[in-house]
Formats: structure tokens, sequence, C-alpha cells
């Protein structure tokens, strides 16, 4: 019986890779630990690699998902600038301790609609501008620098609609006045804005100019993401690069920015700051979050505008909050080529989901908490 043991398991094991590649879908399963007690809706990420591994005959345009309700639900494949898929992007609700179960089947999907939007604005000075359904964003490119409206910092355009706005107020041009679906009256000027990132040595930010290329990486529709590089620059002697790449999901106030920082001396620390730009009237700073790595800025009214809320997240357990005359900041160190990664973002009151410091406070720590507790996931 012994010598045919081998043989009963070199059988065995063609059976088993017959089974898979025969496979006409494969299951999903979405666990979530015990806390945080409230997770915030996110975009889970599946390697693209272990879809094929349990699922080989799958083609990247004839397949969809179902929920357990056997509803479809929207996807994304996610390439980051890459010229083949590298994960597959389903969106999650999910209770604490509960779990969900996916399926993915072959056939045509159903058109996901458009909830994210980005692209180089050449029309306008060399912006760049993205959105999603709940908040839009731009930052400001070379050609700005010859005029009088120069700035340097993320820029936040206010807005209450699901729907994608850059194109229409970019080509009216109006969008200083709400018309109905919001306006862009935040002021960045020379600072970090609604949290950008920037060298900070000597108790002063190494501002460089603003940024020189642009690539979009992903395209939507759940998730916008691309990259913004600068030239290199003085920051106290020593001579700086930055490559920031940004991604934005459907449903999320914040992006999750990487900032990648290069100089010479490869083993050195440096000093960088994730700020928010403060105002002369007095706003509110979110109370007690010093070392959790959350930082909450709820702004002064500002006329019938109304209030924008400002946050940004560092991950990095030794950061550190300083306040100064101009910025709220996060400060953590770096390393040459060692990508930094932290989460700004914005919300607004007319928009009418988040309408007070405290809930913005209250959504940012939850951010977090989401972010330190991931979903489990496993494919079969």
């Amino acid at each position: 019986m012994k010598k045919y043991l081998p043989l009963l398991a070199a059988l065995l094991l063609i059976q088993t890779a017959t089974i898979a590649q025969n496979k006409t879908g494969a299951t999903i399963i979405v666990e979530s630990p015990e806390s945080p007690a409230i997770r915030l809706p996110e975009l889970v990420s599946i390697k693209w690699t272990d879809v094929l591994l349990k699922y080989p005959k799958i083609k990247a345009d004839n397949f969809k998902v179902i929920d357990g309700g056997n509803k479809q639900v929207p996807v994304q494949l996610e390439y980051k600038g890459l010229p083949t898929i590298q994960n597959l992007l389903i969106p999650v609700t999910i209770s604490a301790g509960k779990k969900v179960v996916f399926k993915i089947l072959e056939g045509k999907p159903y058109t996901v609609a458009q909830k994210v939007f980005g692209r180089y604005v050449p029309e306008r000075k060399d912006d760049f501008a993205w959105e999603n359904d709940k908040i839009a964003f731009r930052m400001y490119g070379k050609a700005l620098e010859s005029t009088n409206e120069n700035a340097f910092g993320i820029d936040v355009w206010a807005k209450r609609t699901d729907k994608m706005i850059l194109n229409k107020w970019y080509k009216t041009g109006d969008y200083h006045v709400d018309h109905g679906d919001g306006l862009d009256y935040y002021s960045v000027g020379f600072t970090l804005g609604a949290g950008d990132i920037a060298p900070y040595v000597n108790g002063k930010i190494g501002f460089p100019k603003n940024y020189r290329k642009s690539k979009v990486l992903d395209h939507g529709p759940l998730r916008f993401s691309f990259e913004l590089e600068y030239e290199e620059w003085d920051v106290a002697g020593r001579m700086v690069k930055v490559v920031k790449q940004f991604s934005l999901d459907a449903g999320s106030q914040l992006n999750r920015v990487e900032a990648t920082f290069s100089f010479a001396e490869k083993d050195a620390d440096m000093p960088v700051v994730a700020g928010i730009v403060k105002r002369k009237e007095k706003g509110t700073i979110s109370p007690l979050t010093k070392n959790k790595g959350v930082l909450g800025y709820w702004e002064p009214e500002h006329g019938a505008d109304g209030i924008i809320g400002v946050g940004t997240i560092m991950l990095s357990p030794s950061s550190k909050t300083i306040e100064t005359e101009t910025h709220l900041l996060q400060e953590t160190m770096t390393k040459s080529d060692v990508p930094t990664v932290y989460y700004s973002g914005a919300a607004w009151n007319k928009a009418a989901e988040i309408k007070t410091a405290e809930e913005w406070f209250r959504y940012l720590n939850q951010f977090k908490e989401t972010i330190n507790s991931p979903l489990i996931i496993k494919i079969k």
C-alpha cells in the first residue's frame, strides 16, 4: 500500500488543481474585530493575485460581485499606476464582531456610478483638483507662482451634492459663489492649508515651490489616486525632494497621503509636519487627542458661507502636536526615501452631515479607530 501513497498524493494534487482551474467563482469573507464598537464604511482591498489563485478563469471585464442578499455591489479594479491590476476594491459597511460574505461570479457587471474624480487643470494655472461624493480639494501648480494669487497648501472646496462638480465649476469660473451645490471660500495663502506636509526645522516650515509633475494612478469610480512631484529645494542647508501620493475614496472626508522625502543623508532623521492653517478668529481645536495622532480644527464661522472642519491623522506613534501662531501641526520624523503615511481632509457644516465640532472630532476619532483595527479578509 505504501508504494501507492505517492501516486495517490499526486493524483489528489492534480484533481485539486483541476477543480481550481474549472471554478467559475470565488467567495470573499470579511470579518470585523470586536472593537471599535463603531466602524466607518470603508473600501476593502483584496490582492488581485489572491483572486486569481482562487478563480483562475476570471476575466477582468466579465465578473460581478454580489452580497448576501444576492444584490450586485459596486467594485473597482485598482492599478496604482501600474500596467496590471493590483487590487479588487469592494465597499464594506460592517458592525463590530460581525461577518459579511461576497461572491464573485462570472457575468457582465452593471456600470458603477462615478463617485470620485480628479484631473490636472491647465486652464486654471496648473491646478490639480480632485473630489468625491462628499468634498473636493485642489493643489497649486507652477503657473500660479508668477501671479499675485500664489498659494501653497491644500485647498478645500465645500460641496453639498454627491455629484461631481469640478468640471462644472472650472467651466463657469464662478465657484466663489454658492449657487446651490457649494463653493470655494477656504483661504490657503502661504500655509499648509487643509493638511499638507513639509519639513519642519528650527521651528520653521520648509515650504517647497508648487508641484511640477502630476500623474493619475487610478481614475475611480470608487477610489481616485494620483501623484505629485516637487523639485528639489533647500531646507536649512539640506537639499530635499518630495513625491506625494494622494488617494480619496468614495464616501470619505479624508485623503490618504503618502509623502516620500529624499535627501543625501540616508540614515538621518528629518522632522516633518502635517498642518492645518489657523484663522485669526477663534475656532475650536479637538480636545485631548494629542497622544492619539488625531488633530481636528473646527474653523470660526465664515458668515453665510458656514463652517469648515479640517483634520489630520498621523499614523506614527511618536507624532506630537504643536500649535504656532499660524498653524496646528502634527510632527513626526522621517528618513530619506521612506514614505510617511497620514490622512487629511475636511467637512462642511452646510453639507448637513457633519454639522458641529463635536461631530467632526468624533468622525476623526472613529476614522483612526477603524484604521487601527483592520478587517480580516479570507477568500476561497
